[in-house]
């Protein structure tokens, strides 16, 4: 059974902790690792690795604690390259290549951010469990069948971005960058239009904009459409 929780999901630093009941595991490291044990009543050393998806410091400024706490961490050459950070727990890994973390299969895949080589993960379980989890992306181009728990931003919505743009609250120049880097409340319901939800348990909706969005009003419409179990951290 998937457990998750969130340490972090803002532009203020993103972590998210989740197990399968053998294997524990970080999701991003952009928040204090001291902040990490507390959450953990400072029982850490079973978290068998952390996942990065991309080099922004809100989701990789703790690296370095996280990587003397004896975690290894798993994300791309890229982003690896990008955070230059030299350790022996540091491991590359492929787009579309498996690799295996104790009870976890875990396929990374391509996504579409302003940064080197970022990631998203699709994470399966020996429970016949999957969690897909993306940050960071204004699109999602693959499928995925028999996802159980969801976790994929949520940044803005288009319609309150023009209005605050329309209005001076945020600058012209946020738009275009926003639409090629972050995802919309109306690529989000897209992207759950596309795929199989006849197993999804949760939906989790992440990194919303302090200021382009509404945590009820996007909950309210995802939940509309889906039927399911919406989470807002």
């Amino acid at each position: 059974m998937i457990e998750i929780k969130a340490f972090g999901s803002s532009s203020a630093g993103n972590c998210y902790y989740i197990t399968d009941g053998s294997t524990p595991l970080l999701l991003e490291a952009g928040i204090k690792f001291k902040e990490v044990q507390r959450q953990l009543n400072f029982l850490t050393a079973n978290i068998s690795g952390c996942l990065v998806t991309h080099e922004h410091g809100d989701h990789c400024k703790a690296i370095k604690d996280v990587l003397k706490a004896g975690i290894d961490c798993y994300m791309s050459e890229g982003t690896a390259g990008a955070i230059n950070v030299q350790h022996h727990r540091i491991n590359h890994v492929k787009a579309k290549e498996q690799f295996q973390i104790g009870t976890w299969t875990i396929l990374p895949f391509d996504v579409q951010h302003d940064v080197s080589e970022p990631y998203g993960f699709l994470l399966a379980n020996q429970a016949g469990e999957k969690l897909l989890f993306a940050t960071d992306t204004y699109y999602i181009k693959y499928r995925f069948q028999g996802l159980t728990h969801i976790m994929v931003e949520c940044n803005y919505s288009m319609e309150m971005l023009s209005e605050n743009i329309a209005s001076g609250r945020t600058p012209k120049l946020m738009k275009k960058r926003l639409i090629k880097s972050h995802m919309s409340l109306e690529n989000f319901k897209e992207f759950l239009k596309a795929n199989d939800l006849k197993k999804v348990q949760e939906i989790w909706m992440l990194h919303l904009s302090d200021s382009n969005s509404d945590a009820d009003l996007f909950k309210k419409e995802v939940m509309q459409l889906t039927g399911k179990l919406v989470i807002i951290p």
